[in-house]
């Protein structure tokens, strides 16, 4: 008995001697690769989608680096130490949100920050992208799965407080995405057909309640403009009009970096931001956004390998939510900036200029890399 531990401590001394700077750092060589292609590639297209504004382009710079750094100190926790501290991550979370709710900063016609002046400004509903999918994998992996309907009820619930929060700043497209989040983790955890049925089937309903009792008139015009944009096209249908006009001007190879008229010109707004994908397809056209999207696929690809390869049921739920949710918000933002999808303010990953947005996105990859380097060494939870 004692021979074999002794055996088995040796093997994961010899492991930990063999292993690589990064693999002793707990950092993904393949993710971080990936990483870095994209952050560079954002600061070559930023440049021009701001019009040359090199200030800009620093604080995406210095956005990245602490998000780098973010993500490097996450990837040395455990995924069992991680998992214990969820529900106080929750809690807090929440109590954010509710004193966005109560004394939040307002910009733009919506309360969605908070601002500590001479200090800090930052969106707690960012955060809620990490700690949602957490709190659901956390509360589902301590029971039997598949869930069964008390479990579903309230996990519902957890995703529903959040959710309700954030749409009363407003804020529909981040809201959907925490919904989204969540959402995923039940279905990963093995829901049965039936429910999933039964929510599909419930989408009408709410879809129409919604309408009629929770969204704003801006929101039911984004809708509405979605269906016919030209109806308004020097007001409303403006945007997605010269987005699309951008996108199809690019052709197959693009006018070239910093040529474009759309940006440049000022007839595409909130360039560097949601519509930056539009820049990209008018100064790079077909090519460079098919080889954006090759990016794209290699880290959800990934993502969905770390997810497979994951030991712990916590880590496995929490590693296809963050993978999955990151494909709903490329998937949502070249779905609206191509007129495919309403509009909804969800920035495009890594490209779209956006401090606490970068920040997140590359905490939550922090987390990927803790559940896929720290599986050789820890026991199932």
């Amino acid at each position: 008995m004692n021979s074999n531990f002794d055996r088995t401590i040796s093997q994961e001394d010899v492991l930990k001697r063999r292993a690589t700077l990064l693999q002793r750092l707990h950092i993904d060589g393949w993710l971080l690769l990936i990483l870095l292609v994209l952050a560079s590639g954002s600061l070559f297209v930023l440049y021009s989608a701001s019009g040359k504004h090199w200030d800009l382009l620093a604080k995406q710079a210095s956005s990245f680096g602490l998000g780098l750094a973010a993500m490097i100190v996450i990837a040395q926790f455990e995924p069992r130490f991680m998992a214990r501290w969820v529900p106080l991550a929750y809690a807090v979370g929440v109590s954010l949100l509710l004193v966005v709710e109560i004394m939040g900063h307002t910009a733009m016609g919506a309360t969605r920050w908070i601002n500590i002046p001479g200090v800090i400004r930052f969106q707690p509903s960012e955060f809620m992208k990490i700690i949602m999918p957490a709190t659901i994998a956390w509360y589902l992996s301590r029971h039997n799965l598949p869930p069964k309907l008390k479990h579903i009820a309230v996990s519902l619930v957890l995703i529903l407080v959040p959710f309700v929060l954030i749409l009363k700043q407003p804020d529909l497209g981040t809201a959907l995405l925490i919904l989204a989040s969540g959402a995923f983790v039940l279905f990963m955890a093995g829901l049965q057909w039936r429910w999933i049925a039964g929510a599909v089937a419930a989408l009408v309903p709410v879809a129409v309640g919604m309408w009629y009792f929770v969204l704003h008139d801006y929101q039911k015009q984004r809708v509405l403009t979605f269906l016919d944009p030209e109806s308004d096209p020097l007001g409303t249908g403006w945007n997605i009009i010269q987005s699309k006009a951008a996108i199809g001007s690019g052709g197959v190879f693009g006018k070239g970096w910093l040529l474009g008229t759309q940006s440049h010109l000022d007839f595409l707004p909130e360039s560097h931001t949601d519509f930056i994908i539009a820049v990209l397809s008018e100064e790079f056209g077909l090519v460079g956004v098919c080889l954006l999207l090759l990016v794209y696929l290699l880290l959800i690809g990934r993502g969905l390998v770390i997810t497979a390869q994951a030991q712990t049921l916590f880590g496995k739920l929490m590693a296809g939510s963050l993978t999955m949710t990151f494909f709903v918000y490329v998937f949502v933002n070249i779905g609206m900036v191509s007129g495919l999808l309403p509009v909804v303010g969800v920035p495009l990953p890594f490209i779209s200029y956006g401090g606490t947005h970068l920040v997140t996105l590359l905490s939550g990859f922090g987390v990927l890399m803790a559940i896929h380097t720290h599986r050789k060494w820890i026991a199932q939870v």
